[in-house]
Order: structure tokens, then sequence, then C-alpha cells
């Protein structure tokens, strides 16, 4: 029987840097179109259809800002060029599972809140096909 694990560890990579600070990443949302493909000859009175585009949707992350943290730097990097970028989603070592996927940033914003620490957000949208890494076994 597979154990629950604690989301303590899982870090977001963009490029190679490690992005700081962070207290919540979201997952990626996969879902896939339809094309309906009902004829006038459909058996049953239903609708039927076939597969269309899948899409990975997009990740949000939050957390503290931290303006000298590479990873942060590297996601305002990725903003301004519009780049694709890789990145990964590593979960805790003791689970042996991580998405690697590309993304490309599509929104950065920070705030200050009277008795809370300034923070960071920022959401990328993911191009392609992700992959979910597994453990062996």
């Amino acid at each position: 029987m597979t154990e629950v694990t604690r989301a303590l560890g899982t870090v977001l990579n963009i490029g190679t840097k490690k992005v700081a600070g962070l207290t919540s990443i979201g997952g990626l949302e996969l879902s896939a179109d339809t094309i309906d493909t009902t004829t006038l000859d459909s058996d049953g009175g239903y609708r039927e259809f076939i597969g269309g585009f899948k899409d990975a949707g997009e990740v949000s992350v939050s957390g503290f800002f931290l303006p000298g943290d590479d990873g942060q730097t590297a996601i305002y990097a990725a903003f301004e060029s519009g780049a694709v970028q890789a990145c990964k989603i590593i979960f805790p070592l003791s689970m042996g599972a991580s998405w690697e996927f590309n993304a490309v940033v599509t929104g950065i914003s920070t705030g200050a809140e009277l008795e809370d620490a300034v923070s960071f957000e920022s959401t990328l949208k993911v191009s392609g096909k992700p992959t979910l890494i597994l453990p062996a076994g």
C-alpha cells in the first residue's frame, strides 16, 4: 500500500534554477476536448464523441518574495522574454515522483499586506505534453 506523504520538500525548478520561498505549488490540470461525432443514425438517442486536443493547464505558485533568489529572478526573466522554459515539480524524495513540462510564464505578482510578509505569485502555462515520472517498482 502506498503511503500518503507530506508536501514538505516539494520544489519547482525553472530551467536549472530552484524557485525558493514557495508555500504553494498548484498541480497540473490535465483536460481533453471532445469532438462531437453524433449522426442522424447514432444509436439510442445519445451523442457520440471522440477525443480531441489535450491541455495540461496552468501551474500556479505562491510564496514569499525573495528578490535575490535565482529561481524567482528566472521566472521574471522568462516572463519578460516570453520564451518556453523547461520546468520540473519534484515531490519529496520519499515519493520518487516528479512532473517535467515546458511552460510559458503568463503572470507574476507581488503584494504587501500590513501584518504579513511580502508575497510572490506566478502562473506558468504548460506548453505541450507533460511527463509524470514515477518511481520504479
